[in-house]
């Protein structure tokens, strides 16, 4: 960008806003112009402070009543330069998390309007397993879903479409082709089952959605631990559970396999050794 050229459209943009008032100016990834000054090589000069200086002033020279409403975004208000955030600016903060089991049922069926779906499609049960998913992974997930559909010569999404679109968005596509020897499944079975066996034994652990030993990504093969529903808190126990749920892969492999087996598995994993003790000893 030339210099001048963006506290040149600052200005432009407000003038704009002051003769189309009453409005709303909204800035996504306000970071990308906003960052904290002096981090720059620009010694307080460079392009970028000046089209922040811009913004600063066109935004102190609002009347109380020009009906001019500025919303901006950003994933990083961390890097925000504070004058941006002082009394008189962007004061007032909103964050917006994940949704809810509700708010991503609402979601999915805003990105099914136009998707032709089986009467086996469950819109609330695919919400309940998917806790953590944003509202661009739910579309994903269903954009997924409809593409499995197609290549298989299906007019309609069903549930196996949506189970195998959901593995695909958190571990990546099966890897049916990998030759993996007799030896590498037994290891990777008993690491998975070491996941499943936590799961269905402990109160409080998370429930056990499904287990496989295909593939995906950089997993040999992965269990699907959910929670039996959408946390704000945990309790020590809870914790506790989470922690044997996700450890009790590298039990198995130590009570089941020798340990040469336990190597091929370990690989960087190496410090989960005295986490493996710790955990016989609690279960």
């Amino acid at each position: 960008m030339f210099v001048g050229v963006g506290a040149s459209r600052v200005r432009d943009l407000f003038d704009n806003a002051k003769k189309n008032a009453p409005c709303i100016i909204f800035i996504d990834e306000i970071d990308a112009v906003g960052r904290q000054r002096g981090a720059g090589v620009g010694g307080g000069h460079d392009e970028r402070e000046q089209t922040l200086n811009q913004l600063l002033v066109e935004m102190d020279g609002f009347g109380e009543n020009e009906g001019i409403i500025m919303i901006a975004a950003t994933n990083r208000p961390d890097i925000l330069d504070p004058a941006l955030l002082r009394p008189g600016r962007f004061d007032r903060q909103i964050q917006v998390g994940r949704p809810d089991v509700k708010g991503r049922e609402a979601i999915l069926h805003v990105h099914a309007k136009n998707k032709p779906l089986d009467e086996t499609v469950d819109l609330k049960a695919i919400s309940q397993r998917t806790p953590g998913f944003s509202g661009a992974d739910l579309e994903n997930l269903l954009n997924e879903a409809s593409l499995i559909a197609v290549r298989e010569g299906k007019k309609k999404i069903d549930m196996r479409d949506i189970e195998e679109a959901t593995d695909r968005v958190i571990a990546g596509p099966a890897k049916k082709s990998r030759v993996i020897s007799k030896k590498e499944r037994n290891i990777v079975a008993h690491h998975e089952a070491g996941h499943t066996i936590i799961g269905m034994v402990l109160d409080e652990a998370e429930v056990v959605h499904k287990v496989t030993i295909v593939p995906r990504g950089q997993a040999g093969g992965y269990a699907m631990m959910l929670p039996k529903q959408d946390r704000f808190l945990m309790t020590e126990q809870e914790l506790l559970d989470k922690i044997c749920g996700l450890l009790g892969g590298r039990v198995s492999e130590d009570i089941n396999l020798t340990k040469y087996q336990q190597v091929l598995q370990m690989t960087s994993n190496v410090q989960h050794k005295s986490h493996a003790q710790w955990l016989r000893n609690m279960v």
